[in-house]
């Protein structure tokens, strides 16, 4: 996404994306669905509220916020979504706080605080971290939804029917990815096919299966290691890194994360 921003604007850039994921979808759908899709009323409209805020929007929010911001950023903002998962878990799932959770929280606080701190400085842009933290937001709002639609439908439906909500929801950007088709290199038109067949088809679709077999809070943090991924990859294709205060911050912010995370060790039974 950071290396094609400058070449393509965030709106053309998330709908080639999502027209991509929603082809692919279609064909797995067809290749291994047996039987049709029937959600009730109630359930075929938080899909549809899960395909808006976690492909939609968070994709559009999350292409904008790299055209402010290095990928490494970006990726240690998103990655405080956790804990927002976490407490909305609480708030509108039934889950437990624990003490390890406002441990978390508070810890990953002052990370966030930093980070904050070195865009105060001018270090990175304060409308780029504006940005990335609206999209964990929409990010964690969009995982609790989808964790209640998987009570009903099965996750590969979820996906379809989501990536259809989302294409549709950014259908005005047209005329642009149009234009941009034409006139934006073929590596660029590439990298938002990549983006739609990987990412977000085949990665958000083995993500569904994993809610089925994991708690909300396990699988959300496997996202620990997308930071330091996104780092090194970022500082050996694009030469970009993320100021040293912005990575000491996301190393607090990512602690905090993994902190609400931990498990008591099984106890002993004394003999």
């Amino acid at each position: 996404m950071r290396w094609a921003a400058p070449d393509i604007a965030p709106g053309p850039f998330a709908l080639l994306r999502l027209v991509t994921a929603s082809a692919v979808l279609s064909i797995l759908l067809l290749v291994l669905r047996q039987r049709p899709i029937r959600p009730s009323p109630r359930v075929l409209l938080l899909t549809l509220t899960f395909g808006v805020l976690s492909f939609a929007l968070y994709t559009l929010v999350f292409n904008w916020a790299g055209h402010f911001l290095d990928a490494g950023t970006v990726a240690l903002i998103i990655n405080f979504s956790p804990l927002m998962i976490g407490l909305g878990a609480v708030f509108f799932l039934g889950e437990a706080f624990s003490r390890r959770l406002f441990s978390g929280i508070l810890t990953a606080l002052l990370g966030i605080i930093l980070i904050a701190v070195a865009g105060s400085l001018g270090h990175v842009a304060i409308v780029g971290l504006v940005l990335s933290f609206l999209a964990a937001v929409l990010y964690s709002a969009g995982v609790l939804v989808q964790k209640v639609v998987l009570r009903s439908i099965d996750p590969l439906a979820t996906m379809w029917i989501g990536c259809l909500a989302a294409t549709a929801a950014l259908l005005p950007f047209t005329p642009q990815a149009v234009t941009a088709i034409t006139a934006a290199p073929l590596s660029t038109i590439l990298g938002a096919v990549y983006l739609g067949a990987g990412p977000t088809a085949l990665g958000y679709l083995f993500w569904g299966y994993a809610m089925n077999h994991f708690s909300t809070g396990q699988l959300a943090s496997s996202n620990l290691a997308v930071p330091a991924l996104v780092v090194a990859a970022s500082a050996m294709l694009l030469g970009e890194t993320p100021p040293v205060l912005a990575i000491i911050g996301g190393a607090i912010c990512l602690a905090g994360v993994g902190i609400t995370q931990l498990r008591r060790p099984p106890q002993r039974l004394q003999e």
